[in-house]
Formats: C-alpha cells, sequence, structure tokens
C-alpha cells in the first residue's frame, strides 16, 4: 500500500455552535456539509472536505496535555513572512490570542488554539529548495519575532 496524501481531519469539539463560526469566520474555511446535528463539513478550495467538527459533549474532559492524539493542525496561509504577519494580526482582530511564534526554516508559524483548546498552526513556506536540498531542517524550531 502507498499513501498518497491525508484526506481530511475530523477534531472533536465539544460545541458545534461555538466552533463553526471560528472554523468559517475566522479561519475562513468554506462549511461544505452537514450530518445532523453532530458533524459538519469543511473545505479549503475546492475539494469536498478538508476538515471535519465532530460535536462531544459539553462537559467532555480535554486530554492531558502528555496523553496520545492529536497535538495540532496546520493550515496554509501563504508563503512569506507579511502573509504570516496578516494572519497574526487577523487572528489578535477577532480576539484569537496566539501563544508562540516559530521559524522552522521550512515554514514559518503562529500557533493558538480553537474554541476546544485544540492547537492550530498557521504557517508560510520558505523556498522549497531550502528543505528539498536538506529535508532534516523540517525539525528546525527557532524563535520567529514577528509585530
Amino acid at each position: 500500500m502507498r499513501v498518497h496524501g491525508l484526506g481530511h481531519v475530523v477534531l472533536k469539539v465539544r460545541d458545534l455552535n461555538q466552533s463553526v463560526p471560528f472554523y468559517r469566520d475566522v479561519l475562513g474555511l468554506k462549511k461544505v456539509g452537514q450530518a445532523g446535528e453532530k458533524m459538519v463539513f469543511f473545505s479549503f478550495v475546492d475539494n469536498h472536505h478538508d476538515l471535519a467538527l465532530l460535536e462531544t459533549e459539553q462537559d467532555a474532559a480535554a486530554p492531558s496535555e502528555n496523553s496520545p492524539g492529536l497535538h495540532h493542525v496546520a493550515f496554509k496561509v501563504g508563503d512569506s513572512i507579511d502573509e504570516l504577519q496578516e494572519a497574526k494580526d487577523w487572528l489578535i482582530s477577532k480576539g484569537v490570542t496566539p501563544h508562540r511564534t516559530r521559524d522552522h526554516v521550512a515554514t514559518q508559524s503562529v500557533y493558538f488554539h480553537d474554541p476546544d483548546g485544540n492547537q492550530i498552526e498557521v504557517f508560510v513556506e520558505s523556498d522549497p529548495s531550502v528543505w528539498h536540498d536538506e529535508p532534516g531542517l523540517v525539525a528546525t524550531s527557532n524563535p520567529l519575532e514577528l509585530r
């Protein structure tokens, strides 16, 4: 078997009424479908779906920081530091507080949390020749200064 790519991600959330506006209005994903009262599907551009939200219970316990499972989901927002700065400024204007910015050499990133505490990364890619020539650079994580 050969995997050809990542098809989609499903995140568990406590309240679709709170999470759908976040993913739609803050991150700009297009809502493309809904399965009953418990699941909503989103697309970035023209895929059937890239992300889905599955509602659990309002009082569902958050997983501990050291438990196995999903660490974060990353969304590409462009190819330049200016686009990353614009994304950070947009998040802040929508009441989202980024908690760190990193230079991964292959990418530069801003990290924050969704309403349920799921960690989200928005990133821009550097010149692909940087990591094509030295793939191990993906493991780099240096501080990144943005306004």
